[in-house]
């Protein structure tokens, strides 16, 4: 990967020089080098040859056609001879002749055919082919147009907007023998009033009456209209309306519900309430598009509850309203997160014996959903079953967004089942949901099931589902798996979005997978999709946890010079770079400037640097930071982990609180969930509070993190710890071993191997990673127990022992006579937080106490413990 020259590279290991933040200066350059990705370049040297082609492309250029000649008419839409002239008027050339055209039409056609010829170019919006078509009729004797011709063109060149057109087809209407009747009167008003030109139409209407041509109800509708939309005076508009009354013209629902709609876009409320009532008055039954201005209307005002007393009112009068009039009001409670109101709502149509329908109970499931109030969704949901009331796939698509969100993965998954047993048909959008749901929870086996249900139907998976399925494969650490749906998105024609391709970067980042990073990097630059800020925190993340700290901070100066804004995991990623290096001023330089942007620092980022502080031995800054937290007023988040980092909920009745936690942070899906659990480990094994650590880890896998973490066959017992960091890859050691040892010692066969999997990808061919964090400290934990693990050859990384040794490391620890935990191979147990002011080396805290020193294990035992409390 290039990178920007500007950063000085060096060969030696991280340092404070190197990783201090130079990206200020940098912002400075007016014209920076964007190399950090891979670009696809045009090779311009043979420009002469380029310019010779488009030289030769000039001389013959490719016919020009109005329209498009590809759309042909739909066979059996008309009579065949209808069909053949639009199909020939569609591919004509601009200067073709319509005559020779029409030619083998003459005296075949109507003019009710031409009148539909002219309504599939105004379907069309090709206003040129139906002028020059009409032109020709008018000089013709055979076809010369009626007054319904002259309408339909005056209403095609309207909607285009072409006034002056529309007119002079109109004053031609006398010279070619047609009288302007009220049906062209009409059209040419409409034309005005839909392009704004409210008092050109006014006076078509006065022009109209001196002609004597009587307007229709539909010539008043649309003078109103006009009217209304043009900003007429309310009083001048009921003037129209009560002129039409005058001349025994009967108002209609449109005609009540434009002045409805003047109502609602100028929050006249006691206006739309009284034409509400005179169209009620007036045996006028009201419509949808009625009961939404009405909504509309007092939603401005803050008055939606005049909407359930008129309802009321109608209701006591005998008029009962439809199930449309309650589910607009109940969606505009509902938008608004009225929550109790939307429930008189729907209670009150139950009680004047209205049913809700599917729409009905799906805005409510919503509703309740998007407040989290996930029981009463589901108590809904069953009382719309067992009202009868069958659920539609649009039902079935808020349940599965609701649940998602809620992180009830397995719950939307059971969802999916009852649809297909209930005959539901699923949409895309059904399938969209569901997979992503099942990626954002790691539900890999149900993602692929789902995806294969599918294939079965015929439905082309498309790239938000493949993205889903990437996702899925990615939170279970199955790389191989991620790829070949990553490729087989390509085969089928679902092209890789930008969220796709940073699926794929975010699920190789977290394994430190930094080559396979670059490689599709590499592929996204090449299929032209721009890097967004979600790519280049994916990017940083990657380097960090390979062990490549440099390369992250050139990615994030690369950021800033792509005018590309950092977010807060932005500034989180950049934090944990600094934490992996063990640079502690560069991380409270980070976290300053996280604070003094407006931002509550994360959970994870108070985390990092409590585990930074423990390492550097500065136990002051660590005791205040951990009080800082624990009376953070802000996020209940921040004093409860607080205050379990520092053991105040280690008995059950308050653990409740911790699990609590746990479960809301579950909602935001595996993603959150790894970089949450990885940095609270750090921070728990670093200050010492290791028993604390394992029951977290617990916690977790208990939640479907780190489903890779531990595998056992006859073979080989391994740990895989890629994806931690160096506190949670010690944590999970820990219980590794420990339950090698139990199973030992309850009787259980040794595999061949045990070991511990602390890189993957590419670089387990380099020996160098074991420079890398977590490969480190995995290897430096493993050799304090014994000196028997090692990097074999034909893996760099793994760490394994043979059963042999393996069987004298287990056999070297006693079996325990109770249940006391300092028999065990590797003792997890908390150690109090040294006083305010007191100095304390990291020796004593940074290393489990193990027991039963004998020389064949090597052992190292340290016996010193700390006695101060908090």
């Amino acid at each position: 990967m290039t990178l920007s020259p500007s950063i000085p590279i060096s060969s030696s290991s991280p340092s404070a020089t190197l990783l201090r933040p130079s990206h200020v200066n940098l912002r400075l350059n007016p014209k920076p080098n964007r190399h950090f990705f891979p670009a696809k370049t045009t090779d311009f040297c043979d420009c002469p040859r380029m310019f010779a082609s488009a030289a030769r492309l000039r001389a013959k250029p490719k016919e020009l056609i109005l329209g498009n000649p590809s759309v042909i008419v739909e066979k059996g839409k008309y009579s065949y001879d209808v069909e053949t002239l639009i199909n020939k008027l569609s591919s004509l050339p601009p200067r073709g002749s319509i005559a020779r055209c029409l030619d083998i039409f003459k005296n075949k056609l109507s003019l009710n055919d031409f009148a539909l010829v002219f309504k599939e170019f105004a379907q069309r919006g090709d206003w040129q082919r139906s002028l020059r078509l009409f032109k020709y009729m008018q000089r013709q004797i055979w076809c010369k147009p009626n007054e319904h011709i002259y309408t339909i063109m005056i209403g095609i060149l309207g909607r285009e907007g072409l006034l002056e057109k529309c007119q002079e087809i109109f004053d031609e209407m006398p010279s070619h023998g047609v009288a302007p009747s009220v049906f062209s009167f009409t059209a040419l008003i409409n034309a005005y009033g839909r392009n704004g030109q409210y008092k050109s139409s006014l006076e078509l209407l006065d022009r109209m009456k001196k002609e004597r041509v009587s307007p229709s109800i539909l010539t008043y509708n649309t003078v109103i209209n006009s009217c209304a939309r043009g900003g007429l005076d309310w009083e001048e508009l009921l003037g129209l309306f009560a002129q039409m009354r005058h001349e025994g013209i009967q108002a209609d629902i449109v005609t009540y519900n434009t002045l409805l709609g003047a109502c609602a876009r100028r929050g006249l409320g006691d206006e739309a309430e009284m034409v509400f009532k005179t169209m009620n008055e007036g045996g006028i039954l009201p419509d949808i598009t009625t009961y939404t201005y009405l909504v509309e209307t007092f939603k401005i005002l803050n008055r939606l509850e005049k909407v359930s007393e008129l309802l009321k009112e109608m209701e006591s009068g005998g008029s009962f309203p439809d199930i449309t009039s309650y589910n607009v009001l109940l969606e505009a409670h509902a938008q608004s997160g009225s929550l109790k109101e939307a429930m008189g709502v729907f209670r009150q149509m139950q009680a004047a014996g209205c049913v809700p329908n599917a729409a009905t109970y799906s805005t409510l499931l919503n509703l309740y959903g998007r407040q989290g109030r996930y029981d009463d969704v589901r108590d809904l949901f069953l009382e719309m079953k067992v009202s009868n009331t069958e659920p539609d796939a649009a039902t079935y698509n808020i349940l599965i967004n609701v649940f998602g969100e809620g992180g009830y993965f397995k719950e939307v998954v059971t969802l999916f089942h009852d649809m297909v047993e209930e005959k539901v048909e699923p949409n895309m959008e059904t399938y969209e949901g569901l997979i992503s749901a099942c990626g954002k929870g790691g539900l890999h086996e149900d993602a692929k099931k789902i995806l294969l249900h599918m294939n079965e139907k015929g439905v082309v998976p498309s790239s938000k589902a493949y993205t889903g399925v990437i996702e899925a494969y990615g939170q279970a650490a199955l790389y191989e798996e991620a790829l070949v749906a990553f490729n087989t998105m390509n085969e089928v024609g679902s092209e890789p979005t930008v969220e796709t391709y940073n699926s794929v970067i975010h699920m190789f980042a977290k394994g430190g997978l930094y080559k396979e990073s670059e490689a599709i990097l590499m592929k996204m630059g090449q299929a032209g999709v721009a890097q967004n800020r979600d790519t280049f925190n994916g990017v940083i993340e990657a380097f960090r946890q390979g062990g490549q700290f440099e390369e992250a901070i050139k990615a994030y100066v690369e950021m800033e010079k792509s005018r590309c804004d950092p977010d807060e995991r932005t500034l989180e990623a950049v934090l944990s770079v600094y934490c992996f290096a063990g640079l502690v001023e560069e991380c409270e330089e980070q976290f300053r400037e996280i604070k003094a942007l407006g931002i509550l620092p994360s959970v994870m980022c108070y985390c990092m640097m409590l585990a930074v502080y423990a390492k550097a031995d500065r136990w002051d800054d660590a005791n205040q930071l951990l009080d800082e937290m624990v009376m953070n007023r802000e996020s209940n988040i921040h004093q409860v982990i607080g205050q379990m980092i520092r053991g105040d909920y280690d008995d059950d009745s308050n653990w409740q609180m911790v699990e609590y936690v746990f479960e809301k942070l579950k909602s935001e899906g595996c993603n959150l969930g790894v970089r949450f659990y990885n940095t609270l480990l750090e921070a728990l094994w670093w200050l010492g509070q290791k028993e604390r650590a394992m029951r977290v880890l617990n916690e977790a896998t208990k939640r479907g993190l780190f489903p890779e973490l531990f595998r056992k066959n006859n073979l080989v017992w391994s740990v895989d710890v890629h994806r931690m960091w160096e506190g949670a890859a010690c944590t999970a050691i820990s219980v590794w071993l420990n339950n090698m040892q139990e199973m030992f010692m309850s009787g259980d066969d040794l595999p061949q191997l045990a070991s511990a999997i602390v890189v993957r990808g590419h670089m387990e061919k380099s020996s160098i990673t074991r420079d890398f964090a977590v490969a480190k400290a995995a290897y430096a934990f493993l050799n304090e127990v014994s000196s028997s693990f090692c990097y074999p050859g034909w893996n760099k990384g793994r760490i394994v022992c043979q059963r042999s040794h393996l069987k004298r490391i287990l056999s070297s620890a006693k079996q325990p006579s109770d249940e006391s935990k300092k028999n065990r191979i590797i003792t997890l147990s908390n150690s109090p937080f040294p006083l305010p002011g007191s100095k304390t080396s990291m020796n004593n805290v940074k290393r489990d106490q193990h027991s039963d020193v004998n020389a064949e294990t090597s052992i190292t035992t340290r016996t010193e413990l700390m006695t101060s409390t908090v």
